[in-house]
């Protein structure tokens, strides 16, 4: 696996959680699996790793070749392993999708070094893999290696796989960053890397990669209408033979009621007496009126346009004054809808809180302590918090998209078979009826809402359901890898 990031070494987005974990499943099931990251200058619980025996590797770069140091570690409990590329110019300072220089112009030629150095690994190792799964834009440049000067090289005959954690972000940059990793300038072509004078590192890589997933079998459907694509559904609709959608999982070491160190107290699906004073906590640590009879609903969310929030700002003051429900918001943000959550703390105290700030055991403790989880996003490619919420017995109210649809069922005929509610379009209105019906449901038919809880809490969203399928993608590449060598 190549990426631009994987816990618990360095994480911005759930892209680490999924390569960290399927990685480790993956491993657990037999297979040799081996990740390479950068060497940041910020990496947590490093302490573990050395540099490899013969560690000086250099990577050949179009320009002039360059020199790396390689580091190396494994998973605790696992045999996966990590490699870092240490390379002080472009990793040595700033940030994961940020060089020193702070201009973003310069991740074209920071991750080139970190596709073609993934490769010159496998080379220095005298390990050639059967694939190579890449993940998001970062990578992009590995399956052009593969398929142009590697290709005559015992690593060429291997297959590639392009997993799209979030089409949205697609990797622009300067066209002269092929050259600088020692790819044919000829890629530069409509249907390769070029995209409006610029190289677009994520395109290039669809056309170019033997099979590609992404992270939710409706955000594969989506990506390929024009409202999802993101300037791609035409890409998307063109390789879509070759693309599938697998959900991802859940850390359910981490995410575990029965065992949660940061909850106020444990509870399981047979005995939820620790989940009630899990909401009394969470109502005293949002300033709320601690009443258990109240329908809490709560919010963990970065507080952008893609999550749909703004809908919720629509509807909060009619919902205080005409229902008795609460509502807890965590996360951080967009500064006018982090004003617009305050001025609602400020109107409706015990009722509507928002604290303007993360730390994974307020997240925790938010989770295990709520009603229902609102997540009524714009698109969402996979989500894991509507996974984290059914499995602390919190149901999810969510928007028909993309993974949200796909991990949460939904029984309209008979709530008391599903594991939440969801509504169709982006659209505060219904959003707003949805939630009352919720509301209504936990005070008026305790039994429906009792057997949602548990239904959710029997779900399984470990990761082994996902590492089966990508076992399946796997084979599928390689035997299409194949055929081009016959």
């Amino acid at each position: 696996m190549v990426a631009p990031e994987s816990v618990p070494f360095v994480k911005v987005g759930g892209l680490a959680d999924a390569v960290g974990a399927l990685a480790q499943a993956l491993a657990k099931k037999g297979h040799d699996v081996r990740i390479v990251i950068p060497k940041y200058h910020n990496l947590k619980n490093f302490e573990s790793a050395n540099l490899l025996e013969n560690p000086f590797m250099r990577v050949e770069l179009g320009e002039e070749d360059a020199y790396t140091r390689v580091w190396e570690t494994a998973y605790p409990d696992s045999s996966a392993k990590v490699y870092f590329l240490e390379y002080e110019l472009f990793y040595g300072s700033g940030d994961v999708y940020c060089g020193p220089t702070g201009n973003e112009e310069d991740n074209g030629f920071r991750f080139a070094f970190l596709s073609r150095g993934a490769l010159d690994l496998c080379n220095h190792l005298e390990w050639v893999p059967d694939i190579i799964h890449c993940h998001d834009w970062a990578t992009g440049l590995v399956p052009a290696f593969l398929n142009t000067s590697d290709f005559n090289k015992p690593i060429g005959q291997v297959a590639s796989v392009m997993t799209i954690h979030n089409l949205q972000h697609q990797g622009y940059c300067h066209s002269s960053v092929l050259n600088y990793a020692g790819l044919p300038s000829d890629l530069f072509r409509q249907d390769g890397y070029e995209s409006y004078g610029k190289v677009n590192m994520l395109k290039g890589s669809i056309y170019h990669s033997t099979k590609i997933s992404t992270v939710s079998p409706s955000y594969a459907k989506e990506i390929q209408t024009t409202e999802y694509g993101c300037g791609l559904d035409s890409v998307m609709r063109f390789r879509s033979a070759d693309l599938i959608g697998v959900i991802n999982g859940i850390d359910t070491t981490e995410w575990n009621p029965s065992t949660d160190p940061m909850i106020l107290e444990n509870f399981s699906p047979g005995d939820l007496d620790g989940k009630s004073k899990c909401k009394k906590d969470l109502q005293s640590i949002y300033g709320l009126e601690e009443n258990e009879n109240l329908p809490l609903f709560v919010v963990v969310s970065r507080l952008y346009d893609q999550k749909g929030l703004d809908l919720l700002l629509q509807i909060s003051d009619r919902l205080m004054l005409e229902t008795n429900i609460q509502i807890a918001l965590v996360g951080t943000g967009d500064a006018t809808l982090e004003n617009a959550f305050v001025d609602l703390t400020k109107r409706y105290p015990k009722r509507f809180s928002a604290l303007l700030k993360f730390d994974n055991q307020l997240a925790h403790k938010t989770i295990a302590g709520g009603d229902f989880l609102l997540m009524p996003s714009r698109f969402e490619p996979c989500g894991l918090s509507q996974m984290y919420a059914m499995q602390y017995g919190t149901i999810p109210i969510v928007r028909c998209t993309g993974g949200l649809g796909d991990s949460v069922p939904v029984c309209h005929e008979d709530w008391s078979k599903g594991c939440g509610f969801n509504f169709l379009n982006i659209d505060a209105i219904e959003l707003m009826n949805v939630m009352i019906q919720a509301s209504e449901c936990y005070t008026k038919d305790k039994q429906v809402f009792l057997s949602m809880q548990k239904n959710g809490m029997n779900m399984d969203f470990s990761w082994a359901p996902s590492a089966d399928k990508y076992e399946a993608i796997y084979g599928w590449a390689m035997d299409a890898r194949k055929q081009a060598f016959v």
